[in-house]
């Protein structure tokens, strides 16, 4: 893959795809992890979807997952970007069924209260599983939102009914509707984006569903959205890479923030670990 060349994209439209970024093998691999977790439930509100599944920590659920979250294309991309000790900040699977609306408009480093423009505290992947069209939910994206301001983000919805809300209750402004640029990708494309970049999913017109999978990073110094200490045992993560290992939280950004106790935080994986709390403790 040619980095600079995928770098540049990223900072010209605020995003870049990797077209060829599974393979069928492993495809197949990934709808078999996921088919134990999929018809089991739907999201709660209007941004999760109600007609939209979401398989959360999914990077805990499959040799091929944690594979995927430590992408060498990714890490590359993200080495250039992000401060050394990076993390991951979210994982999970979307899958969009027939007639679900489109998403509230949102970038995903909103989180992070930093006035805009601003470089992105996180980046984004998206996967596709099924091939992405504009009529079965493929993300949809306003490029060169990366760049806007907060006055522009906050004039892009006005009051004009009939069209898609925003998480706050405010309809889009007609002409970012006519901005937005469905992303029409094969089975296996990755799309990668800057956290700052305006994007939804869209709507589902088709009779079918449309599943999909987002691995999510951020800087070693900002909370990550899921936190993977408690949703992933320790037993699993310690049969992991380090590198995964690390992404997940288990890693020190220099001095020394993450440590455990004064220790690296690897060593409450070992099996013989007792915590250093219980270990001090007078009397004990």
């Amino acid at each position: 893959m040619n980095v600079q060349a995928r770098l540049e994209e990223l900072d010209g439209q605020g995003y870049t795809l990797i077209r060829e970024f599974l393979s069928a093998a492993t495809l197949r691999r990934v709808r078999e992890g996921l088919a134990p977790y999929l018809d089991t439930h739907t999201g709660r509100n209007a941004f999760e979807g109600l007609r939209t599944e979401r398989v959360y920590t999914l990077v805990g659920r499959g040799r091929v997952f944690e594979e995927i979250a430590e992408d060498v294309r990714v890490l590359a991309l993200l080495d250039r970007i992000l401060r050394p000790g990076y993390l991951l900040t979210a994982s999970q699977a979307i899958c969009i069924h027939p007639g679900e609306r489109a998403q509230p408009m949102h970038h995903d480093d909103s989180f992070y209260p930093w006035p805009r423009p601003r470089p992105s505290i996180s980046l984004s992947t998206i996967v596709a599983v099924d091939a992405f069209t504009a009529e079965n939910g493929g993300t949809e994206v306003v490029p060169g939102s990366h760049r806007w301001s907060d006055a522009q983000v906050a004039f892009a919805y006005g009051a004009r009914p009939g069209h898609h809300d925003d998480e706050q209750g405010r309809a889009l402004r007609p002409e970012v509707e006519r901005a937005l640029v469905p992303m029409v990708l094969p089975a296996g494309a990755c799309l990668f984006f800057h956290g700052t970049l305006l994007h939804r999913g869209g709507a589902n017109r088709s009779d079918r569903t449309r599943l999909a999978f987002s691995n999510q990073y951020c800087e070693p110094w900002a909370r990550t959205q899921e936190n993977f200490f408690l949703g992933v045992p320790p037993e699993r993560v310690r049969a992991m890479s380090p590198r995964l290992q690390e992404l997940l939280g288990y890693g020190i950004m220099p001095p020394f923030m993450g440590h455990v106790t004064a220790s690296h935080p690897t060593k409450v994986l070992r099996p013989d670990y007792v915590n250093a709390l219980d270990a001090q403790r007078p009397g004990g």
